[in-house]
């Protein structure tokens, strides 16, 4: 078995019956979300370099097959964390005050790096974000 801590271990069953079934396995196009739901972030080719499918039903990845996989992407250096994402955005704060233009950060999440589709970025508005003020700015930040 992977070399994974025993709480660890409880948790990829946890997001295993959510997902799918401990003795089914997840579809693999979902690997990703199942990565991510143990606290990896993963980039996109990562994903597809450790099995995940772009298309739902090709295949299935069993419990026993998804282990090894958590515990590499865990030792991944190439990912970033939520300070690391804080730090790109600052460079759009021009006032240095928390805030960003939300058309900004839209044009970043649709043409940066692994871009998102814009009913993605719609569904990340709507569930996660202040709405923008009257200026069209945006915390980017929560408050600490």
């Amino acid at each position: 078995m992977a070399d994974l801590p025993k709480r660890e271990v409880e948790n990829a069953e946890f997001v295993f019956e959510v997902m799918g079934s401990q003795k089914e396995g997840i579809d693999a196009i979902d690997l990703g979300d199942a990565l991510r739901a143990m606290n990896c972030n993963p980039t996109l080719a990562l994903i597809e370099k450790m099995g995940g499918s772009k298309k739902r039903g090709e295949k299935k990845i069993t419990f026993e097959e998804f282990l090894p996989i958590l515990s590499q992407v865990k030792k991944e250096k190439d990912q970033g964390c939520y300070e690391d994402f804080i730090e790109c955005l600052k460079l759009y704060d021009k006032n240095e005050n928390g805030l960003m233009l939300l058309a900004e950060l839209q044009h970043a999440l649709l043409a940066l790096g692994e871009n998102l589709q814009d009913d993605q970025v719609e569904e990340l508005f709507t569930d996660c974000m202040d709405p923008e003020d009257e200026d069209g700015f945006i915390p980017y930040s929560r408050k600490s």
